[in-house]
Formats: structure tokens, C-alpha cells, sequence
């Protein structure tokens, strides 16, 4: 039998689905059967890296079973990246091999993909079979796939559809109908089986395996937030990175100690460290339909530890072969991790459920369902009649002659009851309430002011106060960012270098998250980021937020001078001095509790004791003495002098760009500098505990509330909030981003750093695995 595999993705840039069909080409072959894959193919020159942002081919020359269909151009599509033929030839060429290639049938698979796909399907004259491995839930790029770009009625001229899991079927069915049978990806268990296998009662580190590309949707940050609190907590842990480079990961990386980057590995390297491995682990965060890489682990009788997602799910029986943990939950994962290794006999008993589940997906079983799909195929009567003929043949009707199954409306799949948690609930929603919230109260102040009188007032502003105002805004950020490095500087060593660069892009880094995240996470981004600036982020990390206090403590200045002037002049804050007191203090008094615990805890360290208690004890200690020479900078008369005078001229900057606001809106007549003052003051002190990102909502009131004490229209007030926040969201996209790419991190990395840089709860005491072992 002539088959013809089609894969829309390149032969030089081998995927999941490449590797698929390739194996499938050697087992056909050794069955007798004469394969050929049509598949895109880059040549190894500089216009293959360009399209493909950097990366150059794994693979040279094709072999002679494989038909080269021209140039991929690397896109990212589902959370991945795709590398994807795009150009008219290589549709020519692919129709001159259908035409020529004398074939019983054409295998498609991934018939979503554009373009090799798509035309395989329009132009074979052949029985089709079509092979689905996504798993998507995104309506609009389905729905305007299915019905706009016509791949229903694409589809119907299939005459088996075969979907790898339950969800590429869920997908299928979802947005495409049709009927679908189940073959999973195979592997081959003869490659497992001929690298040596280790004694099971190794009572060393646990060995974690993370096998994959640092793509998003991998959740590598997850692993590695998870392996640091791994070893935290005690536990003697190593991870192996293989398929990410180091250049990739390293930004992502808090703590290297115990980590190893393999980069790309080969076959014989990627079944070597699958068998060396005691777990591999896969923290992927959802668009996965299958998990080649986790077949391949259990077959190696390695046990996996996994997220709980529909792709995943099929494969991983909780507690049998593995374990299964929610998405993107750090805690969960660490505690899976530490569970495994403190029971070194479940992992024993683990691996040999894994060799057994293995079974299931060795190519002999995989490919003789195959070439049942084949042969189901071939056996599909022809429609009667020349209309019959002419409705399957431009997918009118199915091909597969039974009667037509819409798509249907199914149960999400990553939904488990089991894991539906109050807390985590509310913390899904909450964001969601406070914008309906924000929104609902302002089309209340719509109503109630008028549309045209706000519009009228915004667009009244002047380009120019405008301008001014966004230039002293840059101007004040790089002022806060010389004063931190001041600060940074008086607490290490005399010799210590620290660059401007660096304080520089944390401060605008965090600056961006500030404005696009609640709950004050852009001051934990920039320390994370300075931190990794000047040594191992663990050591460092403390230091660095003691010098994020000591500015603190400089702002508290600020606000008091601030807030005098205010109480001064401003009818609004009269007899509100105690409130005064109490919101510049309190933060103050949080600060000095923090020195005398440095102290307490190194007077209270224990001499005795557990190891795991002792060490925790002890580090807490270090931690707090870290801390406290954050503020070094007021004992150092030199840079401290420096420090507050930068940091005070940022405030200074800060309400020169709120008075050059009041000019640009014709307002510095009735607030003037006086009225600038009290907007600083107010957003700020408002702002103190967000709870939206940018506080939106909350500034605006600010705004109208300090502004109407100098007698300023509501609609003019309100459009001077709105565009003071405006331009406060534009500084920090406008200085953030760049410093983001510059840095080498995405905005969503970097909030998952933010949101993983906590102390865990693993939920136990560290095992025989522990460091004390």
C-alpha cells in the first residue's frame, strides 16, 4: 500500500507530530507498506534563521522517503510555536506529488493547520484519512475556522478522522463535528529497553526531569519556582532542563544550585536521561492534547508528576503511574515533588505501573490500528450518482457515508469537581467583581456629569501641558531609580559595582507591573530583578528588599512634607490630622518591627533541636540580618545625603507633572500648585493598598474628591483623573517594556515569578531524601 503522510510542519524543525509521523513511516515500512511524508523542509542558511527568529534546523538533508514541500516561517499559535509552510509553492509542489505519487491513500494529519493541510485535503483524489492533534477551547480562531475558513465542510471529504486523545476529539467534535476514532501516538518500547537500567533503591538526591521547549504553555517558571521551594525546605533535589537552553531559562531562573541545562538532546540522550531520571515532570499549563513526553517516560518506568489537564489526564492515572497536580500551582507542585521524594518504595511501585501502562502506546499496537483506519477507508462505497459524487467531492456531504453529525455543545474537560476551591474561586473572581464594579460606578458618573461635558474636558487638554507633564513623569522614574542606587550601594561593600543600568530597568520593570498588576507585585518584580543583577537571588534577594524599605522610608518623608503642606492649605484633610499621623506611621513602625526581628531571631537561634528546624532557624536569621543592612544608607552621610535628595526630587518631578496636568487642562487657575500637591498626596495614600492594578477606579475618586475642595467641576475633575492615570499607564508601558525585552523576560514570566516568589507550605517534613541525609 502507497501512503502518503502529509505534516504541515517542518522536517528540519521536528515537533510532536513530525516525530509522530516519522515513526509511523518506519513502522509501515517494516510492514511492507511504502510510505512517503510531504512535509516542508528548511535548509540550514541565514533567511531559515530569520524566519525563524534565531533558531537554526536540527536536521540536514531529508532522506529519500521524505518529499520537501519549501520554507516554513515560525508562528505562534495555541501557546506554541509552529513552524508552517505559508508560500504558493509549496502548495505547487504538493499537488504536482499528489498528482504523480500513484497513492491508495493520503494520511493528513493536523488538517487544521495551514497551508500543506488544508490543500491535501482539497486536492487528493484518493481515500482520506485525517489525524487530529490539537486541543483547543478558544471559540473565535474555531468557530472562524470552521465556518468562515470552511474547514466543516474541508473536513466532510475525510473518510476516517482519527483524533490522538479524548481531547483533540473534545475539539473536534466541539467546533468541527464529525465522528472520530481514538489511536494515540506511539512509542517505541525497544528504545527504552536497551539503556541499562539503575538499582531502584537509590536513596540519593531525587532526580527531576524536565524535558521540553520553553514555550509558555510549558509552565517551566512553575517547575522552577517549585524546585527552589523544594530545596527550602531541605529537600535534596537535582533538576535536569533538556530541550530549553540556558540562554532561555536563565532569566527565568531564581536560584541555580542544583539545576543542570542540557539543552538539545538527541534520541539516545533524550532515553538515557528519561531512564537516569527518578521523576519527569511536566507542569504544562493547558493547549495539551497529548504528552509524547510522557509516554516516553513510562516506558522508560519512570514515574511522572504532571498537570492536571484533559491532555495529560489520559495518560496519568493519579497515584498510579504518577501524580497529577492543578495547573500553575506552584505549592501543589512542590508538594507533589516533595511527596515522591520522601517515599522512595511508592516511587519504586510507580515505576513498574508505568512500564505496564507503556504497553498501550508501543508502535506494533498503534500501527496496526492505523492500517485498520486505512483499510476502513478504502472500503467506503462510492457515493451513487453523479450529484452524490459531486456532494462528497466538494464536502457537502461526509465521505465517510454516514449521516452527518454537527458539531455539539460538551462539557469542558479541564474542569474537575474535585478541584473547584472556594479560595481559589474567589481569587478568579475577584478581579472580575472589582472592574464590574469600577464600571458600574463609572457609567454612574456618566449619567450623572454627562458624556459631552467629560469628553469636552479631556480633549480641551493642551498637547503641550500634556507633553510636559509625561516628561517630568520619565524624569521623576529616573530619579527614584538613582536614589535606589544609592541606597543599593551603601549596603554592600565598599568595591561593590552597581550599575545605573541596572537600577534603572528593575525600577522601570517594576513600574510596569506595578501599573498592570494589584497587591503591590511590581516592588517584588524590580527586587527580583536587582537581585539577580548582584549575585544568587536567594542570598541576595533580602538585601534587596531592605533597600526597597529604606526608599519606602524616604517616600514617608515625602508624604509628610507633603502631607503638611496639604493639611495646610486644602479645606478637605482639616481635622483629619490623626488620620494623617496614622497613615504616614504605620508603615514606619511595619519597617523598625522588621530590624528588631533580625535581632530577636539571631538572639533566639537555636543551639539544639531538629536539623530541618534548626537550618529553617537559621536562615530565617540570615534573612532578617540581610534585611536590616538595607538600611545601611542612613548611617552613611555621603549616599544617604544623595539618596534623599534624588528621592525627593523625584516627588518634586511627580507634582510638577500633576500642576503641568492642571495647566494643560485649564485648570491651575482654581487648584494651582497647592491643588497638585493634594492630588499627590491623595492617589498615593489611596493607592497604598491596591486592589486593582493601576487602582482604577479609586484614583479617579481621589481626584474628584481633592479637587472639588478648590471648587473644580466634577466633569473636569474626573477627566483630570482619567488622564492623570492615562499618562501614568503610558510612562510605565513606554519605560517598562523595553526594559522587559531587554531583560530577556515576557510580561507573563515575570508576573509568574512575582506571583511564585513566596514562602510555600509543602505540607510536610522533609524525607529520607532530606539534606540532612
Amino acid at each position: 500500500m502507497r501512503v502518503a503522510l502529509v505534516s504541515p510542519y517542518s522536517y528540519a524543525y521536528p515537533g510532536g507530530v513530525a516525530r509522530h509521523v516519522e515513526a509511523l513511516a518506519e513502522e509501515l515500512s517494516e510492514r511492507g507498506h511504502e510510505p512517503r511524508i510531504l512535509a516542508p523542509h528548511d535548509p540550514d542558511d541565514r533567511l531559515t534563521r530569520v524566519a525563524h527568529r534565531g533558531s537554526r534546523p536540527t536536521r540536514s538533508a531529508p532522506p529519500d522517503h521524505v518529499v520537501a514541500l519549501g520554507r516554513t516561517v515560525a508562528l505562534n499559535a495555541n501557546g506554541a510555536r509552529s513552524n508552517l509552510a505559508l508560500a504558493p509553492q509549496s502548495v505547487a509542489r504538493l499537488a504536482r506529488e499528489l498528482r504523480r505519487g500513484r497513492y491508495d491513500v493520503v494520511h493528513v494529519h493536523e488538517p487544521n493547520a495551514p497551508l500543506v493541510s488544508w490543500f491535501a485535503i482539497e486536492l487528493a483524489r484518493v481515500p482520506l484519512v485525517g489525524t487530529f492533534h490539537a486541543y483547543s477551547t478558544s471559540r473565535p480562531v474555531n468557530l472562524v475556522a470552521a465556518n468562515v475558513l470552511g474547514a466543516r465542510r474541508l473536513y466532510n471529504r475525510l473518510s476516517v478522522r482519527i483524533a490522538v486523545s479524548e481531547a483533540a476529539r473534545w475539539t473536534a467534535e466541539r467546533f468541527y463535528g464529525g465522528r472520530y476514532r481514538i489511536v494515540p501516538n506511539g512509542v517505541d518500547l525497544s528504545a527504552a529497553a536497551r539503556v541499562e537500567t539503575r538499582p531502584c533503591a537509590d536513596r540519593g538526591p531525587l532526580r527531576v526531569l524536565y524535558l521540553g521547549r520553553a514555550e509558555e504553555r510549558k509552565g517551566l517558571p512553575v517547575l522552577l519556582r517549585a524546585f527552589e521551594a523544594l530545596r527550602e525546605k531541605g529537600v535534596a533535589a537535582r533538576l535536569t532542563v533538556a530541550g530549553a537552553s540556558a540562554e532561555e531559562v536563565h532569566p527565568l531562573v531564581l536560584d541555580s544550585e542544583g539545576l543542570e541545562f542540557v539543552g538539545a538532546v538527541g534520541e539516545e540522550e533524550k532515553w538515557r536521561l528519561l531512564r537516569e531520571a527518578d521523576v519527569l515532570c511536566a507542569p504544562s499549563l493547558g493547549s495539551e492534547s497529548f504528552g509524547m513526553v510522557l509516554v516516553e517516560a513510562l516506558a522508560s518506568s519512570t514515574p511522572v508528576v504532571c498537570s492536571a489537564i484533559a491532555g495529560y489526564r489520559d495518560l496519568v492515572c493519579d497515584g498510579v503511574e504518577g501524580l497529577l497536580v492543578p495547573p500553575g500551582r506552584v505549592d501543589r507542585l512542590a508538594a507533589a515533588l516533595g511527596g515522591v521524594a520522601a517515599d522512595p518504595e511508592r516511587l519504586e511501585a510507580m515505576g513498574r505501573a508505568a512500564r505496564a501502562r507503556a504497553q498501550r502506546f508501543a508502535w506494533p499496537r498503534v500501527a496496526g490500528e492505523v492500517l485498520a483506519a486505512y483499510e476502513d477507508a478504502l472500503a467506503v462505497p462510492a457515493p451513487a450518482g453523479r450529484l452524490g459524487r459531486a456532494a462528497v467531492r466538494v464536502g457537502v456531504r461526509p465521505a465517510d457515508g454516514l449521516a452527518p453529525r454537527p458539531p455539539r455543545r460538551l462539557a469542558p474537560l479541564d474542569r474537575p469537581a474535585d478541584e473547584v476551591e472556594h479560595v481559589a474561586a474567589w481569587r478568579r473572581v475577584r478581579p472580575t467583581v472589582g472592574l464590574v464594579a469600577v464600571c458600574a460606578l463609572a457609567a454612574l458618573a456618566l449619567v450623572g456629569l454627562g458624556t459631552e461635558r467629560l469628553a469636552g474636558a479631556v480633549l480641551g487638554a493642551t498637547p503641550l501641558g500634556v507633553l510636559g507633564a509625561l516628561l517630568a513623569m520619565v524624569l521623576s522614574l529616573l530619579m527614584r531609580a538613582e536614589a535606589w542606587n544609592a541606597i543599593i550601594r551603601a549596603s554592600l561593600p565598599e568595591r561593590a559595582r552597581v550599575r545605573r543600568a541596572d537600577t534603572t530597568r528593575a525600577t522601570m520593570i517594576g513600574v510596569l507591573m506595578s501599573a498592570t498588576l494589584p497587591a503591590r507585585l511590581g516592588e517584588l518584580s524590580r527586587c527580583l530583578v536587582m537581585a539577580r543583577r548582584l549575585g544568587r537571588v536567594r542570598e541576595r534577594l533580602p538585601l534587596v528588599a531592605g533597600t526597597v524599605a529604606s526608599q519606602t522610608l524616604l517616600n514617608l518623608l515625602a508624604l509628610s512634607v507633603l502631607g503638611g503642606l496639604v493639611l495646610a492649605t486644602v479645606g478637605l484633610f482639616r481635622g483629619a490630622a490623626g488620620a494623617f499621623v496614622l497613615v504616614t506611621l504605620v508603615p514606619a513602625a511595619a519597617i523598625s518591627a522588621l530590624g528588631a526581628a533580625s535581632a530577636l531571631a539571631r538572639a533566639a537561634s537555636p543551639r539544639g533541636g531538629r536539623g530541618w528546624f534548626r537550618r529553617m532557624a537559621a536562615t530565617t536569621a540570615r534573612s532578617l540580618a540581610e534585611l536590616r543592612r538595607g538600611f545601611a544608607v542612613f548611617g552613611r552621610a555621603r549616599l544617604g545625603t544623595w539618596a534623599t535628595a534624588a528621592q525627593l526630587s523625584a516627588w518634586a518631578l511627580q507634582w510638577l507633572a500633576c500642576y503641568a496636568l492642571l495647566v494643560a487642562l485649564g485648570l491651575d487657575a482654581q487648584a494651582g500648585l497647592g491643588g497638585a500637591a493634594a492630588v499627590l498626596f491623595a492617589v498615593n495614600v489611596a493607592g497604598a493598598l491596591p486592589v486593582l492594578p493601576a487602582n482604577l477606579g479609586v484614583f479617579q475618586a481621589a481626584c474628584v474628591a481633592v479637587l472639588a475642595a478648590y471648587g473644580v467641576d466634577p466633569a473636569e475633575a474626573l477627566a483630570y483623573g482619567l488622564v492623570l492615570q492615562a499618562l501614568e499607564l503610558a510612562t510605565a508601558v513606554a519605560v517598562g517594556a523595553p526594559a522587559l525585552v531587554g531583560e530577556g523576560l515576557s510580561w507573563r514570566q515575570m508576573r509568574l515569578r512575582a506571583l511564585g516568589a513566596t514562602a510555600l507550605d509543602l505540607g510536610r517534613r522533609p524525607g529520607p531524601r532530606s539534606e540532612a541525609a
